[in-house]
């Protein structure tokens, strides 16, 4: 059963950790001289007011419910930023075996596509961990747990490094082919990995859609342990909604799937009609 529920944990945050950490850490010395001026990069995957809805399930087992949201947008810094919310709960059937309620929050700077802060509130079972950081992305410079750290330019936290990752431009990937970004996380920042491994069609409570497959290379350490593989299938559009997260583990596959979205920024050209 320990087994089991720890599989059905690992699915229910699956969608945290798209960008793991891959196999070496990033050392200074990095360019540490100030910004004068931030980088902008369009996008259209996403906007305020996005809401993203997901199911977990083992077998026949509804585990939990993931939400992603993007409620609002504040100045931050003297600069627009969305505010990102990224919460899972078990389902009441579940939670007599194991809770589950954990919160996740990032400040992503609407141009830039960095964050501002971050926050993370776990409660899982009878485990809890509170973590907040601030990035000086002017600086280079990362506060967390009343300490400083010097981080690359635009580093990433673990959510904001998701919704980067939804702004990439996969037809011009190749099989096989990675992208590397930077997360800082506790008091190390790590290097990113995304692989791409093709298309498919995929047919979930929310709709039939056309993906483009990744799936993220994840190591032992950091804030989530390698325990399955893990493959995401993303609309193949310019949306990059999420659709499925499929965690393949020694007792089976857990299953994140969408069942409804709103807000979303546009017609959804990858939906088959």
């Amino acid at each position: 059963m320990k087994a089991l529920v720890r599989s059905i944990l690992i699915a229910i945050t699956s969608f945290v950790p798209l960008l793991a950490q891959d196999s070496s850490i990033v050392r200074p010395p990095y360019d540490t001289s100030a910004v004068k001026e931030f980088r902008s990069i369009p996008q259209n995957a996403f906007t305020v007011g996005e809401r993203l809805v997901y199911d977990v399930g083992y077998s026949f087992i509804t585990a939990g419910e993931a939400v992603m949201s993007i409620p609002k947008i504040d100045t931050v810094n003297g600069r627009p930023s969305y505010q990102i919310l990224f919460t899972v709960n078990s389902t009441p059937s579940f939670s007599w075996i194991f809770k589950v309620e954990d919160r996740y929050e990032t400040i992503l700077d609407k141009e830039g596509l960095f964050p501002w802060r971050f926050s993370q509130r776990i409660r899982e079972g009878k485990y809890s961990r509170d973590f907040e950081a601030e990035f000086d992305q002017r600086n280079h410079i990362a506060r967390a747990e009343n300490k400083e750290y010097v981080i690359p330019p635009y580093v990433h936290d673990i959510v904001s490094a998701f919704y980067f990752a939804r702004t990439l431009d996969y037809s011009t990937f190749r099989p096989g082919q990675k992208h590397y970004l930077s997360n800082f996380y506790k008091d190390t920042t790590y290097p990113l990995a995304i692989k791409f491994l093709g298309y498919q069609r995929l047919d979930v409570d929310a709709g039939k859609f056309d993906c483009v497959v990744v799936e993220p290379l994840i190591k032992e350490g950091g804030l989530f342990k390698a325990e399955g593989r893990i493959v995401i299938w993303l609309s193949n559009d310019e949306r990059r909604l999420p659709i499925k997260v499929s965690t393949k583990v020694a007792i089976g596959s857990i299953e994140t799937e969408l069942r409804e979205y709103h807000g979303v920024n546009g017609e959804i050209k990858a939906k088959v009609k």
